[in-house]
């Protein structure tokens, strides 16, 4: 089977952050390994490095795909967002919400892993 990475960046509403950290780490990501072909899901919260400015996305979330039909598994993730398999939350903020769909990250890596030397562990 093939190996994907979907990559999500959202935020909660504003002042419903511990709300929508309790919905995505205690129910969102079990309900989403429960679709055939997601094997794993995170949920991370970025930090601002000192000095930056703040940062669009306060999290980010990875999902792990093994699946030799990528479009069905995605396709069976959005069917089921929102309905009892996987319920939705209001303290996700749907103005702030974008996913990387896994082909797309994948392109990425391999452009990465073709055209684009590595850092070493040394440099």
């Amino acid at each position: 089977m093939k190996q994907y990475t979907m990559v999500v960046l959202t935020n909660p509403v504003s002042g419903r952050e511990a709300e929508f950290n309790e919905w995505y780490t205690k129910k969102h990501v079990y309900d989403v390994i429960k679709v055939p072909g997601f094997v794993s899901a995170q949920l991370l919260k970025v930090l601002k490095e000192p000095g930056s400015k703040e940062a669009k996305f306060g999290y980010l979330a990875v999902y792990e795909l093994e699946t030799d039909d990528l479009d069905a598994a995605l396709k069976e993730m959005k069917g089921r967002y929102g309905k009892p398999d996987m319920s939705a939350s209001d303290a996700l903020d749907p103005d702030t919400y974008f996913w990387a769909h896994a082909t797309f990250v994948e392109q990425v890596l391999y452009f990465a892993d073709t055209f684009v030397k590595r850092l070493t562990d040394a440099e």
